[in-house]
Formats: C-alpha cells, structure tokens, sequence
C-alpha cells in the first residue's frame, strides 16, 4: 500500500510538471515582441531627416520661386479649368482602356485562335510604339483620312464627316491614351484572372451556371480585388502622363501654365503651380485606391487566429509488478 501510494504521489507531481511548461509557453507566447534599438539605424533616421529638412528651406527661402505669386495662381479659374481638363482626359481614357483591355484579356484566354492572335498582335503594337509618337499619329490622322464615312465595303458611303471636325486634339488626346493604355491593362487583368484558382470556374459551373454568368458573377469580383493595385497605379501614371497633351495644344494644367508665364514670364512659379496641383492630384488618387483596396479586403485578410496550446505527453511512471 505504502509503494502505491508512493507512485500515485509520484504520479501526480510527474503530471503536474507538462502542465506547467505549458502554462509557462502560452504566457511566453503573450509577451510583445520588443525590438533592439540599434544605432544605426537611430543614425541613418536623424541624417535622412536633416537633409529633409535642409531641402525644404532651400526650396521655401528661394526668391526664385516667388510664393506669393504661386498662391495667387493657385486658385485661378484658368488653372482650375486646366485641372478639370486634366481630370477629364484621365478619367475617360482610363474608362475606355478599361473596357478595351478587359476584352483583349478574355479573347487572349479564349480557346479561338483568331481571337488569340488578334490581342496578341494589338498588345505588341501598342507596346511597342511610344505613347507621345502614338498621340501626335491621332492628332495628324486627318493626313492620313480626310473623310470618315459609314457605308458598306467597297461601296459608296451613306454618311461621311470631315476627319478633322471629328478628331479634335481632345479626341486625339482620349484614343491615344485609351489605346494605349489597354494594351498594358489587358496584361493586368490576364494576369489577375490566371491566378484564380481553376476550381472557381467549375463550382460556378456546378451550380448551373452559364458561362458568361461564371464569369461575371464569380470570377470578375475576385479578379478584381487582384488586380486593383496595379490598375491604381496605372491610374496614377495616366494621370501624370496627361501632361503630353500639352504637345497637341490641349489645355490641361501643364499647357495652361504654359500659356500663362509665356505672357508673364512667371517661369518657375508658374511650374511650381503646377507642381503642386499634380501632387494634391495624386495624394487624393493614392488616398481613394487605398479606401478601395482595404474595403475588398474585408472577409479576406480577417481570418481570426485561435492560440492552440501545446500538448505533451504525460510521462507515467513505471510500477512495478505485485509479488
């Protein structure tokens, strides 16, 4: 009885040991995390801030670029219709290669070789030529066509209009970007519908659904959170890339500050003006993609994670046979 209840003493201290160890890894396991502090890296933030810092008074107490004169500009109907032309151009051509480059994608996945072809050969062309050589061809198309008519093939036309009363350098502005842009957007969106998984197409498939439904309705949306970032960026670049309008005579920002300190001679305060204005454009841009991306995230990244603690094997200890 005594060697028994020795054991089951034993027993229980031996049981109580795992327990603990656990108890002390799962409270280990609560602690945060606290990082060094590391000199280096306390050194290289206090230089990169000084030379910040040394920048911007350089850029602020400079007389060239004459402040005052800046903010008089600022706010100027002239300069806010040149923003607005901006926005224009960037919105439309961004809506157009969106609708373009979506439908270059789905024919360059399609099983049809024709199709396949045809949107391989557009992405490579419009790739290949410059995006400024691309805008002068549109504006100077009416060398190319005096006449834009509709009629049958090889026939008379049943209505024509003058090319270049058709083709503005607004147009020209919207079909050289638009074009353009489809090309690297139909990549994007290639790429975004090729890393869902193949699954996806046959559950919608499974449940009835036709092919076109599937694809609108379960792998378009998931398609689209992928593809987001980059068609923000891409977004950004066109807004910046509007610039090149001022080569065709558009009055976006760029060419209206033009205009202007070619009266004025205002040079660097005028550039200044604009300046400002694309970086407030593209913070506000930047700021709506991030709303955007973290509002398709919900139901993604919240999975909630369930501390699971460590089990270890008792160890019992060996008793020995009755006599």
């Amino acid at each position: 009885m005594t060697d028994l209840s020795s054991h089951g003493s034993m027993r229980a201290t031996m049981s109580s040991v795992p327990t603990s160890r656990a108890d002390d890894v799962d409270g280990l396991a609560l602690l945060p995390l606290r990082r060094r502090r590391s000199t280096s890296r306390v050194v290289i933030g206090a230089v990169l801030l000084l030379v910040i810092a040394y920048i911007a008074q350089q850029i602020i107490r400079n007389p060239v670029f004459q402040w005052s004169t800046v903010w008089h500009y600022m706010g100027r109907s002239t300069v806010l219709k040149g923003v607005l032309v901006t926005l224009e151009i960037t919105v439309v051509s961004m809506a157009v290669a969106t609708l373009l480059g979506l439908v270059l994608a789905v024919m360059r996945m399609s099983s049809n070789p024709v199709a396949q072809w045809v949107s391989w050969a557009y992405v490579w062309l419009f790739r290949a030529v410059p995006l400024l050589v691309q805008l002068i061809l549109w504006y100077n198309f009416a060398l190319i066509y005096k006449h834009l008519g509709i009629g049958l093939p090889f026939g008379k036309d049943f209505a024509a209009v003058t090319t270049q009363s058709l083709i503005t350098p607004f147009v020209a502005a919207i079909l050289a970007f638009g074009l353009h842009e489809a090309a690297y957007l139909s990549e994007v969106f290639r790429a975004s519908l090729m890393s869902l998984p193949k699954g996806q197409e046959e559950a919608g498939k499974a449940l009835g659904m036709t092919s076109s439904k599937t694809f609108r309705v379960v792998l378009l949306p998931q398609a689209a959170r992928i593809a987001l970032p980059p068609f923000g960026n891409h977004a950004i670049n066109m807004l910046k890339s509007t610039a090149l309008v001022a080569f065709i005579s558009v009055y976006d920002l760029l060419y209206t500050v033009q205009q202007i300190y070619n009266r004025t001679f205002e040079v660097m305060p005028l550039l200044m003006v604009a300046t400002l204005w694309y970086v407030i454009l593209v913070s506000i841009t930047s700021f709506g993609q991030s709303l955007l991306e973290r509002r398709l995230r919900r139901g993604h990244n919240g999975v909630r994670k369930v501390a699971v603690r460590p089990v270890e094997a008792e160890v019992l200890p060996t008793v020995p046979e009755p006599l």
